[in-house]
């Protein structure tokens, strides 16, 4: 172990992760005088978030008349009723300044005649109260993500933020009272180690989509937060919750964006015809994606696929103008053509469900502090570390997230967590001295990953937990399924101590990023899959074709997950907030979610 040497670094506040969250977290914590690093394994504008399509919601008003509590009910109906009302409050009600505030800094929006912020129709987005669809989301062409990701990046630079990229973080920095005193991290162009010491530790990690065979996340979505968090013995939150996009290409599942229905393409079966209003009659294309992933599944499975297996589903924008096509949705032309070798103006997209979302994670209050459950107290906050974006469940997105409800979920409580820094952060204060008994375990695990020298490639036991979540953990499940995926998983981590990795370099050993990534991924994968199974019940993005009915009485409230080193994993549960933040709403009570 002698032979390692860390490289110490002292800041106010740490964000690990560079995507729409992290970089709105560091440029607020930065507005508020604090020393600010971000560390990211990518360059900031290749972030996830860059691949983000159909747009950003808030209820702007700019195409017809909207309103907060229009937005809160769609969000807390999308939720199915899982979501923290308080948080989700919180969310709709700072949304429309979040992207004004993101207008004034430069992002290049798509405008309207009278030139404001265009907003088109997304799922499950309504006007009175489930009335009839309405145009909240707003968008910049079909780029959305790269448009705010370059906007935010120019900001942070603006604000003196210090970023240190193609750094691979590596684990928590806790001290013996459960506080966190800042983060370890791998440099990648030239094999040094560095420690990161900060009063704050924001995690931005974003999603671990790369946990299954088929999703539309890029091969850098690896959930490192959330397994840094599990090693550090604290719970993931509500990991049964995994979204599935309806439409993911055929075959390589890039997405399509929910977008291209808004603008006001369909779904059609073998026998041409639109399922969607058989299984929503009201809102059709443009219902919740879990509703329209479980139709298309059901389609697929009752023999109505297209295509010579007849096992994927056709979107059509071949109705629309060249011209409207070229405006408002000129990427997925550009994406369809490489990828499905389809002209989108003459034929239908192959689409199938693909892994899209998760909406379990960290979880968080709507200041971004990380909870845990402690004693009594479910609600109880980890000193020095707060989550946010797709790595935390602030549980604004329940049990299934609403489209273009993520990038305003990224920029309301990325500003909050750099609010919350500001006002409970003192600039330059003294921290205590960093052991190196704090960081032993640390440098055990990455020489251990290092020098690993097993019959086991890391490909071959990826391969194996991707196809076990695919086959076992997706649209639709049933407990014999969810056991097999338990019991499969389970073999996978049987198979950890023979893992190989052939490379024993410091500098850009892409092999041991690949171990170790799928050491954060494993994880998540047993948290999930046990999750699963243990949830009795069908809610949201979780279908239960066993327990085909939501369960309020058993089951409204949060699942708890832990897992231990040899991939045990314990349960227990968090109520859900059945309270908003203000008197200016009603608690919205549960009903029958239809669209």
């Amino acid at each position: 172990m002698s032979s390692y040497t860390w490289t110490d670094h002292t800041y106010d506040v740490v964000v690990v992760g560079a995507g729409g969250s992290g970089l709105r977290a560091a440029l607020g914590a930065a507005q508020a005088g604090l020393r600010t690093a971000c560390i990211t394994k990518v360059f900031p504008t290749r972030s996830h978030t860059v691949a983000a399509q159909g747009g950003i919601a808030a209820s702007l008003g700019n195409m017809s008349q909207d309103d907060w509590r229009w937005h809160m009910y769609d969000t807390v109906k999308g939720s199915d009723w899982l979501g923290d009302q308080d948080a989700i409050e919180y969310l709709v009600r700072n949304a429309p300044a979040a992207v004004y505030e993101l207008e004034h800094w430069g992002m290049p929006f798509s405008r309207t005649e009278e030139g404001k912020i265009y907003q088109r129709a997304f799922g499950g987005m309504t006007k009175n109260f489930g009335e009839g669809p309405v145009q909240r989301t707003c968008a910049a062409a079909d780029r959305t993500g790269h448009a705010m990701l370059h906007t935010l990046y120019g900001q942070c630079v603006r604000e003196e933020t210090e970023f240190f990229i193609e750094y691979l973080a590596l684990d928590l920095i806790m001290d013996e009272d459960g506080v966190c005193r800042g983060v370890t991290a791998w440099k990648l162009d030239d094999g040094t180690l560095h420690r990161f010491r900060a009063q704050k530790t924001i995690l931005a990690t974003g999603g671990y989509g790369r946990a299954y065979f088929s999703c539309t996340s890029a091969h850098t979505c690896t959930g490192d937060g959330n397994a840094m968090v599990l090693r550090a013995g604290l719970p993931l939150q509500d990991m049964e919750f995994v979204q599935f996009h309806p439409t993911g290409i055929y075959g390589s599942g890039c997405l399509i964006t929910e977008g291209a229905r808004g603008e006001g393409g369909y779904l059609t079966n073998s026998e041409g015809e639109r399922f969607m209003e058989r299984y929503a009659p009201s809102a059709k294309d443009l219902a919740s994606r879990d509703v329209v992933s479980r139709a298309m599944t059901m389609e697929i499975r009752e023999g109505r696929g297209v295509g010579p297996e007849k096992d994927h589903i056709y979107l059509h924008l071949n109705h629309l103008s060249p011209e409207a096509l070229h405006e408002r949705l000129p990427g997925i032309s550009e994406t369809a053509k490489i990828f499905a070798g389809v002209d989108v103006t003459k034929e239908p997209i192959p689409v199938l469900p693909t892994v899209h979302y998760n909406m379990g994670g960290i979880p968080t209050n709507f200041h971004g502090e990380v909870l845990t459950k402690k004693g009594g107290d479910p609600d109880s906050v980890v000193p020095g570390l707060m989550a946010v974006g797709e790595a935390a469940c602030v549980s604004v997105h329940g049990a299934n997230r609403l489209g273009s409800n993520s990038l305003i979920d990224l920029v309301v409580f990325g500003r909050a967590a750099g609010l919350r820094c500001g006002t409970t952060t003192e600039a330059g204060a003294r921290q205590p001295e960093l052991t190196a008994k704090s960081t032993e375990a640390h440098v055990a695990r990455f020489d251990k990953m290092r020098n690993a020298a097993g019959d086991q490639p890391v490909a071959k036991l990826r391969l194996e937990m991707q196809k076990a979540m695919q086959a076992n953990c997706a649209v639709f499940r049933m407990g014999s399924v969810l056991k097999e995926g338990v019991d499969a998983i389970e073999e996978v981590y049987k198979k950890l101590p023979g893992i190989d990795v052939k490379d024993r370099t410091m500098v850009w050993n892409t092999d041991l990023i690949e171990a170790l990534e799928f050491d954060n991924l494993i994880c998540q994968a047993a948290v999930t899959v046990n999750s699963a199974a243990n949830r009795e019940e069908s809610r949201g993005a979780h279908a239960r074709e066993d327990f085909s009915e939501r369960d309020d009485a058993k089951w409204m409230k949060h699942t708890l997950a832990w897992v231990d080193s040899a991939g045990k994993v314990t349960i227990d549960y968090r109520p859900v907030h059945e309270y908003t933040m203000s008197n200016e709403i009603e608690y919205i009570k549960p009903k029958a979610r239809v669209y």
